[in-house]
């Protein structure tokens, strides 16, 4: 959560000339509904059931940037699509730039009705073994501006260029 992931995904999907989907405003635009609200109607199992779905689906596309919810990576299913049918990039970031990043946002579910900081330092510890376990790359969103983020992601995921040796 204030990652960044849409925002330098959508960077990133640029300068590769890939498509961009934020797998969040995929199942929006498929259910009609919003994040919140199918939380609230489905709670939390119902959505990554939803969430599950789609990913699946995305990750058999080629040519595409893919940014999921963070909470993706709970599903043992969708840590197995990312990491066999892509390059995974974990966008680490440290509490306090979560809580900057997020302080006046009211769509994230999992902030509301509670105290933000606890609730992002136990996701953190839940999640980050997850993240590093499918991870092929990390790379910290502190400091750096969007587009040097992107860039250096650009960097390790696009192809390099082959040279033969004489053999």
């Amino acid at each position: 959560m204030g990652a960044g992931k849409s925002t330098i995904g959508r960077q990133l999907a640029q300068i590769l000339h890939y498509e961009f989907i934020d797998s969040d405003h995929e199942i929006e635009a498929r259910t009609g509904a919003d994040i919140p609200w199918i939380f609230d109607v489905e709670g939390e199992e119902g959505f990554r059931r939803r969430e599950e779905a789609v990913i699946d689906e995305l990750t058999q596309r080629s040519g595409i940037v893919l940014a999921t919810g963070g909470g993706a990576v709970t599903r043992e299913a969708n840590r197995r699509a990312v990491s066999a049918r892509g390059i995974v990039i974990y966008l680490k970031t440290s509490v306090e730039q979560q809580l900057a990043r997020t302080a006046k946002d009211r769509k994230r579910p999992l902030l509301q009705n509670a105290e933000p900081r606890k609730v992002l330092t136990e996701l953190i510890k839940i999640r980050e073994p997850l993240y590093l376990e499918v991870a092929d790359h990390v790379v910290d969103t502190d400091v750096a501006n969007i587009r040097d983020v992107a860039q250096q992601i650009a960097d390790l995921v696009a192809p390099q260029p082959q040279t033969l040796s004489p053999d």
